[in-house]
């Protein structure tokens, strides 16, 4: 009867907060700068999606540009955007057995900081053929995420501690070298742009770019699915692990791709985004227990939807200027977290489940 009741709680849960996210993305995208009908949106996107004659074209060719080519894909980078910073935290979780963690903890944002940086700073000289921030943010985290799996090895394998000391460390590095070039540069626009990059927006939310960080998205979902026992175990310490017949090598090698490639394509695209990644794993364990195929899940849904309003607000709150979301995220989030490790009732694992 617990287990039914469980399951039904869960199931519950996750419908819920399946409508939220929907009815997120329609007001995502209904809000702004300019204000849409939401009967409008609907029947945009219907038309788009099932066929162009399923609403009879009332409006005009400016608001269909606005929802479709605007703001639809810009929902969907933060709802991608959310949940894959969510899921993120919650591999690095699983292999630091930190509940501090987060999905920059290996110093991939500061690399991609550093690679973006460059670009913007020397964009005029084209420098290694690369022209766009993106691209260099990506090249920055990739290299960032190779450095710190090469320093942090020791006879053929490493430990979390020694992962997330190398991690701190060269996201020193790669900090002070941005601040360095930020500094040094005389064009105040230059800076300008660097700043808000790094302080987290989703402006570049285009269908062209959507396609990877949804792929990426799809595996490291999967495979928290099928290997959440064995992420389970991980939480308990290697030791335990092994002895339950888990490889833990396997895993913690896995993490670290799956969570280097997806991180490097989401900082690539939004720029540095704080506290998604770190509290809501904490916000699903208190609220499913600590299973991570649970746990997984109903991130997943919490991200995409924390994400999409933070953007909302962004939009709103200063339009028609436009606030950094890092900054939204950061001030919501803050607060929240610490309230959170204030509760007796509440330590790293969340509920038993």
């Amino acid at each position: 009867m617990k287990i039914f009741h469980k399951r039904s709680y869960f199931t519950l849960l996750g419908l819920s907060l399946g409508v939220a996210l929907v009815c997120s993305l329609i007001a995502s995208i209904s809000l702004g700068a300019v204000s849409l009908n939401f009967g409008e949106v609907w029947k945009i996107i219907a038309n788009k999606l099932i066929s162009k004659e399923v609403f009879e074209i009332t409006w005009k060719k400016s608001t269909e540009n606005i929802v479709w080519n605007l703001r639809f894909p810009r929902t969907l980078l933060a709802i991608t955007t959310g949940a894959g910073l969510s899921l993120c935290g919650i591999m690095m979780q699983a292999l630091t057995k930190n509940p501090l963690a987060n999905p920059y903890i290996l110093g991939i944002s500061s690399g991609a900081s550093t690679g973006a940086v460059m670009v913007i700073v020397f964009g005029s000289t084209n420098i290694l053929g690369v022209s766009n921030p993106s691209i260099g943010a990506f090249i920055g985290a990739l290299l960032t995420s190779i450095l710190v799996f090469v320093l942090a090895g020791q006879n053929g394998g490493f430990s979390s501690t020694r992962l997330v000391l190398t991690g701190i460390s060269i996201s020193a590095l790669f900090s002070s070298i941005t601040t360095f070039l930020i500094f040094t540069t005389k064009e105040t626009s230059k800076v300008q742009e660097a700043l808000f990059w790094m302080t987290g927006s989703l402006a570049g939310g285009k269908w062209k770019y959507l396609l990877l960080p949804v792929i990426s998205l799809i595996i490291c979902y999967l495979f928290i699915i099928v290997f959440s026992k064995g992420l389970n175990s991980l939480l308990l310490g290697d030791a335990v692990a092994i002895t339950l017949g888990v490889d833990a090598r396997f895993l913690k090698n896995t993490i670290i791709c799956l969570t280097s490639v997806l991180t490097g394509f989401l900082v690539s695209l939004t720029g540095i985004i704080g506290f998604v990644g770190l509290i809501v794993p904490h916000i699903s364990r208190t609220l499913v227990g600590a299973d991570h195929k649970r746990v997984s899940t109903i991130a997943l849904l919490i991200g995409a939807i924390l994400l999409t309003w933070a953007d909302i607000l962004a939009r709103m709150i200063a339009r028609p200027e436009e606030i950094p979301i890092g900054v939204i995220t950061s001030f919501l989030g803050a607060p929240f977290f610490i309230w959170l490790i204030r509760k007796s009732s509440y330590s790293f694992g969340g509920k038993n489940g």
